[in-house]
């Protein structure tokens, strides 16, 4: 089955864009299907959580979403059958953070990476532990503190994907990995998923941080910087 982002003109991910995975994934979770693509619409795969969003919709707003959010990668992460990503375009910030959650990730074009930090918001940790979990860990920490997007070559170097294409045959390319990772038995493949990532998830669910987290996302000073990082890079300063 192939189940695409398809969202606005980026694919960004807000409390619609969740609201709606969860329900594919509760779906496709009970049916016939043995394996899942995900893929992006149009030329990106996601980039990222809606900032724009964001700053408009208030401290209500950052207190219904980042509990979503993480509820949603939780389900995703343990999703008990094998998921590929078929990665159309840029993958950024949210969307490196969906594509890790993959089994495994194949890049044609864009760039892919995780500039949480350069935005100035801190990273809820699920989102973190479930990038660790994908790439290689003597290039996680540049990964994380420097924010940069990599090309596919890059990424492929640093365990962000596993595998670069030609756009033409993505989509066939990721349907042929997940048909074989769906020719194993589904019980075996579930329980060993959720033993090598039943652990990530605890321990981000009890970490003292998720507060202080969801804090600094309010903050009138994280908007500030949001503000900015939205000016340099498209151009545009949001409304104060």
């Amino acid at each position: 089955m192939v189940l695409r982002l398809q969202h606005g003109k980026v694919n960004a991910i807000d409390s619609g864009l969740l609201e709606a995975f969860s329900n594919e994934l509760e779906f496709t979770k009970d049916s016939s299907c043995k394996a899942v693509v995900l893929t992006g619409y149009g030329k990106t795969f996601s980039a990222g959580v809606d900032l724009f969003r964001l700053l408009e919709s208030g401290d209500d707003y950052v207190d219904q979403f980042l509990p979503a959010f993480g509820s949603v990668l939780e389900t995703f992460f343990l999703f008990p059958k094998p998921v590929v990503a078929a990665i159309n375009g840029h993958a950024i910030a949210g969307g490196c953070v969906f594509s890790s959650a993959c089994d495994y990730r194949i890049m044609s074009l864009g760039t892919i990476g995780i500039p949480e930090l350069l935005v100035g918001v801190p990273f809820p940790p699920l989102a973190l532990e479930v990038v660790r979990s994908s790439a290689a860990p003597q290039h996680f920490q540049e990964i994380v503190y420097t924010g940069r997007t990599y090309n596919s070559e890059e990424a492929l170097k640093r365990g962000l994907i596993d595998e670069i294409t030609a756009p033409e045959s993505l989509l066939d390319r990721a349907c042929e990995v997940a048909a074989q990772f769906g020719e194993i038995p589904q019980k075996a493949f579930a329980l060993t998923k959720l033993e090598l990532r039943s652990g990530a998830v605890e321990h981000a669910k009890h970490s003292a941080q998720n507060i202080e987290v969801q804090r600094l996302w309010r903050e009138s000073t994280t908007r500030e910087i949001i503000r900015k990082y939205l000016q340099k890079t498209i151009g545009k300063r949001p409304p104060d």
